[in-house]
């Protein structure tokens, strides 16, 4: 029942974005899709022409930012923007601000020449977004906390960057994530651990100064702090957390703690 409420809040959310869009242009405003796909367009460099010849807004007929390369659309006959696939464009410039795409659920800019940041604002800009493939690109500095309120998340793709710092233990409040990688940058620290699900080791791979999980070495990992701040933030045994309304489960059960106790007695036992 509680699944089904979310599910419900989540569509008309949607349903009211799209009312509103709807009464902007019937007023001769610019939506909030072409207003972000504008931003799109200024703030990347394509030296090599793959999209931006195609992106004409002089063009003011229902529906035509659909035939845009990379936009996929709810539907063909009106300005609601789904997905944008811009992967593998040797583009270059930073995160673009997509502040304006609410209704945005796929974004793919891998195998680009992006630099700079993930900005900390992308759980507000994409609020429903399922799928983030930011894969092989020059992204620097570290994963944003916020990114965990991406409720929606199936798949976060942040490998082959040069992110640096730790994984954001929050991760593992994306109780829907199926597909999540970060190998391949300068992560250090403890891996999260995620709802009922556990990644491969090739998720993690080429990151020294990661431990833990299935990567298997604990050598120089300290469990402590991903452990501590869980606990502060919500409680040891027994404590529920309601995920987005769509239930409640116990932090125990997911064993968000379980491996950092074992590793913490195998620690007594060498001692002793």
């Amino acid at each position: 029942m509680a699944h089904n409420t979310s599910l419900v809040i989540a569509l008309l959310h949607i349903f009211a974005l799209s009312f509103l869009n709807i009464l902007v242009i019937s007023n001769g405003f610019e939506s909030g899709e072409i207003s972000c796909l504008r931003s799109i367009k200024e703030s990347l460099e394509d030296p090599y022409n793959k999209f931006k010849h195609s992106w004409n807004f002089s063009n003011t007929k229902r529906g035509f930012i659909c035939n845009f390369v990379g936009v996929t659309c709810w539907n063909p006959d009106e300005n609601r923007i789904i997905g944008i696939e811009l992967g593998n464009m040797r583009l270059k410039g930073q995160f673009p601000r997509t502040k304006n795409c609410w209704l945005l659920t796929h974004l793919n800019l891998s195998g680009n020449e992006l630099t700079g940041t993930i900005p900390s604002e992308i759980s507000d800009w994409l609020p429903f977004v399922t799928v983030l493939d930011l894969s092989s690109n020059n992204f620097s500095g570290e994963i944003p906390k916020r990114i965990w309120n991406c409720t929606y998340l199936n798949v976060l793709r942040l490998d082959n960057n040069q992110l640096t710092g730790l994984i954001p233990p929050e991760l593992f409040l994306l109780y829907r994530i199926k597909n999540f990688s970060v190998a391949n940058n300068r992560l250090s620290g403890p891996v999260p651990m995620f709802y009922n699900l556990t990644f491969p080791a090739e998720s993690y791979a080429n990151n020294p100064g990661l431990c833990g999980g299935t990567i298997g070495s604990m050598h120089g990992c300290s469990c402590e702090f991903s452990c501590s701040l869980q606990t502060r933030i919500f409680g040891r045994l027994g404590f529920l957390y309601g995920v987005g309304g769509g239930g409640y489960i116990s932090l125990y059960s997911l064993g968000a703690f379980t491996e950092c106790d074992n590793q913490e007695q195998q620690k007594n036992e060498r001692r002793n």
